[in-house]
């Protein structure tokens, strides 16, 4: 294959294509939840710890998703698990259109949550195993570019929908992807490798053995810390970006015209990590792009200033998901396809702990009135944690074949 293989072969363009809609729903029905959430507390007199504990209910969903899916796709094929997880998601984000209280709305936002912790493991591991090896670090972080394009649609969902018509629409534009799951039914195939694999699949016990094997230990380990401290700082930051910035005294439209501002700023972020990646390698991006992410937190977080605030939040912005499109490329690259999806969907499933913890400790900081500047610190410092964890123990994968390749001794 050509260097640039994932843009000339129509096939793989479709799936990239195809998947990355899919990824883009996912993004649109997690954003939006941040810019509802600021309108719910409006509306329903919500304090700082319910609103922590409506997003803390969404990410605890996203953990036993990534679990049972990531496992279930090793057994059963990454496709039919990719269509049912996003099934279950729509579905639930148009039901919660309906939510008439506090606790139906958490219901169905694990519901929600369920569906998409459980693709977005998914959908990367299928497209990175059905990639050439010198391109599938692209195509994956080209992937999670669709995120940033999600938020984008949340974004613009909330400054235009929210205001005039009410969250209850927000939430039902979020069952549209169910439609969409009929379209890939008919377009997407598993990967060649999984289905070169039929015969002779481990069990679930004898796949998460081998990710906790002395081949794989190291990896395995790394990869849940890494994963732990993105996801606890991104929805633990990102999450509440619309309300800290009312909290810092702009009114609830500005703050969804600022937030959009910034989140436009993920699409050039995706972009360069894709570029980076193959140059450069996994490591590389992942810790330079953790490293400035760090930074811009405590930028953000001491801003005082219109300028600064939309300059500060636009790094954050940047760096903070060209690393998770760097993370996502990393993780299937560390596994044999025997165990990959298993090996991928316990560590997201580890890290959406993290996404647990990030939002409802920082409604319980700001409901006793801990100042903003002291919460990102704490950000600062999960995120340092993470690209060490990546720089001193992480093992490169660029140009790698894990099903030919020895794992770490």
């Amino acid at each position: 294959m050509g260097k640039a293989a994932v843009l000339e072969a129509p096939k793989q363009k479709k799936l990239l294509f195809s998947v990355g809609l899919s990824w883009l729903f996912d993004a649109m029905d997690v954003g939006i939840i941040s810019f509802i959430v600021a309108a719910l507390a409006v509306e329903w007199k919500l304090g700082p710890e319910q609103i922590g504990m409506l997003t803390a209910i969404n990410s605890i969903g996203m953990a036993v998703g990534a679990a049972v899916a990531g496992s279930l796709a090793d057994r059963y094929g990454r496709r039919s698990i990719l269509l049912w997880t996003l099934l279950i998601f729509s579905i639930s984000s148009g039901l919660s259109a309906l939510a008439t209280s506090f606790v139906v709305l958490c219901v169905l936002r694990f519901t929600a949550g369920f569906g998409l912790g459980g693709e977005l493991p998914v959908a990367s591991t299928l497209v990175s195993e059905s990639m050439p090896v010198n391109e599938r670090g692209r195509a994956v972080v080209l992937l999670e570019s669709f995120w940033a394009a999600g938020w984008i649609v949340a974004a613009l969902i909330a400054y235009f929908i929210i205001p005039l018509y009410g969250w209850r629409m927000a939430f039902a534009i979020g069952a549209v992807p169910a439609l969409y799951a009929l379209y890939l039914r008919r377009t997407v195939q598993d990967s060649p490798r999984y289905t070169a694999q039929r015969s002779g699949r481990l069990s679930f016990r004898d796949r998460v053995a081998a990710a906790w094997s002395t081949k794989y230990r190291r990896s395995t380990i790394t990869l849940w810390v890494l994963w732990f401290t993105v996801v606890f700082s991104y929805y633990g930051m990102f999450l509440w970006l619309p309300t800290v910035m009312m909290l810092k005294g702009f009114g609830l439209v500005k703050s969804f015209q600022y937030v959009l501002i910034m989140t436009i700023a993920q699409l050039p972020g995706y972009f360069t990590a894709a570029y980076f990646i193959e140059k450069f390698g996994r490591k590389f991006v992942l810790v330079s792009y953790l490293l400035l992410t760090a930074v811009s937190a405590i930028w953000f977080g001491n801003a005082e200033t219109v300028g600064m605030l939309i300059a500060s939040g636009i790094c954050l912005s940047f760096f903070n998901l060209g690393a998770w499109g760097g993370m996502y490329a990393y993780t299937p690259e560390l596994y044999p396809t025997s165990v990959r999806s298993t090996g991928v969907g316990l560590a997201a499933a580890f890290g959406r702990i993290g996404g647990v913890i990030g939002p409802f400790l920082v409604g319980m900081l700001v409901a006793r009135e801990i100042p903003i500047h002291i919460i990102f610190m704490i950000f600062f410092v999960a995120i340092v944690i993470g690209a060490l964890t990546v720089l001193f123990f992480g093992k490169e994968t660029k140009g790698i074949d894990p099903d030919l390749e020895p794992a770490n001794k």
